[in-house]
């Protein structure tokens, strides 16, 4: 425990500046607690330090849908997104352009960007959908579909210049830190699936949008198992942001890694010449370990983490690990610790609780049973 007693010091420094800046937040006892006046959220916001500011990627809509065996309706997944960009979140990831003989999940994505692309969804705050294109295929596909709506989504140039009239489009590409989960996820090499990726991440950045790279099983491989080695992983990424990515996430698919082993990892990104700014951390919490390591990765100076609504994942060539953190507890953790995401967990916690009725499995967020069963008490409790 030792080891850990620097980050809860950081911790502890978070939360008086974020207190300094802002001297309403919320107490996070119940539902109700969270709710705070819409002037004084504004002015949290307003004056929160940028140092406190992190950027939650909803991945629910594709790597938490994927691997679902009962088909879900296009409109259950467009009503997911519109749902979500109501919470809050600037980042949704929204469908991936792979072969629906691989992943059957994902078939109607091109009506799901078309449907982004043409239609006005509401949202609280400016928001950019992403779509996987693993490869030539895909980018094909993808493109075909922002070619016809040209003008319908911003380009970094036009985000860069404080345009929100239009909703944002970004492409990525999804790597692996060992050659087995390569060979079973993409059926191919390394190396290989970096020369395809090369020809999507510049065909992203000839559209003028951003590309976004995953690096999965970063922290232990179902194949090769926990020792993958993080000095590769740094190789790959520093392959990646060479091609023209724009941010390399890296994925604990597996759940296994630990504290120590993601602050390794970290430090290698580092010594390779990889600023903290360009990385994000997607962690599964399959033995519980998501927000130890999320701690670790605030300490080390990363902003940007990726999670599901309601718990939602898991992954097909992974057998055992179970979803993606949730992104309530995300939050709930988050911002306990004095950071802002700008998400509103009591809306989230509703979306969570919707998407896992929709699918008929359980809601595998802590934080959002907690905060429904705090309603529950609240309604019931007769007023003084």
């Amino acid at each position: 425990m030792a080891s850990l007693r620097p980050m809860i010091r950081s911790a502890a420094r978070w939360r008086v500046a974020a207190a300094a800046a802002a001297p309403l937040r919320r107490r996070f006892a119940t539902a109700s607690d969270a709710r705070s006046s819409g002037e004084a959220a504004t002015a949290t916001q307003q004056h929160a330090h940028p140092g406190n500011r992190v950027r939650v990627v909803e991945v629910g809509p594709r790597d938490g849908l994927q691997n679902e065996s009962k088909s879900i309706p296009l409109a259950t997944k467009i009503e997911l997104i519109e749902r979500l960009a109501k919470t809050g979140v600037s980042s949704i990831e929204a469908g991936s352009f792979v072969s629906p003989k691989w992943v059957p999940q994902m078939e109607n994505s091109g009506d799901i960007l078309e449907h982004i692309l043409t239609k006005k969804i509401d949202s609280r705050v400016p928001l950019t959908y992403s779509f996987l294109a693993p490869n030539a295929k895909g980018f094909e596909n993808a493109n075909a579909l922002l070619q016809k709506h040209s003008g319908a989504y911003l380009t970094e140039a036009e985000a860069f210049a404080g345009k929100t009239d239009r909703p944002g489009v970004e492409l990525a590409v999804f790597a692996a830190a060992t050659e087995s989960f390569s060979r079973r996820n993409l059926n191919c090499d390394i190396e290989t699936s970096l020369a395809r990726f090369k020809d999507v991440i510049q065909g992203a950045k000839k559209l003028g949008i951003r590309a976004r790279a995953y690096i999965s099983v970063v922290l232990g491989c179902p194949f090769e198992g926990h020792e993958v080695n993080p000095h590769r992983v740094a190789e790959i990424a520093t392959s990646l942001l060479e091609m023209g990515a724009d941010e390399i996430s890296l994925g604990d698919t597996t759940g296994m890694g630990t504290g120590p082993r993601t602050l390794e990892l970290l430090r290698c990104m580092t010594a390779a010449g990889i600023l903290s700014e360009d990385i994000a951390m997607h962690f599964h919490d399959t033995y519980g370990q998501a927000l130890v390591n999320t701690v670790v990765a605030l300490e080390h100076g990363i902003r940007v983490f990726d999670s599901a609504v309601g718990g939602l994942g898991g992954c097909p060539y992974s057998p055992g690990a179970t979803g993606n953190v949730a992104t309530e507890n995300m939050v709930y953790f988050l911002e306990s610790l004095g950071m802002d995401t700008g998400v509103d967990l009591d809306a989230m916690v509703d979306v969570g609780q919707w998407i896992t009725q929709e699918l008929g499995k359980p809601n595998d967020s802590a934080v959002g049973k907690a905060v429904l069963g705090a309603r529950k008490r609240a309604a019931e409790t007769p007023e003084a």
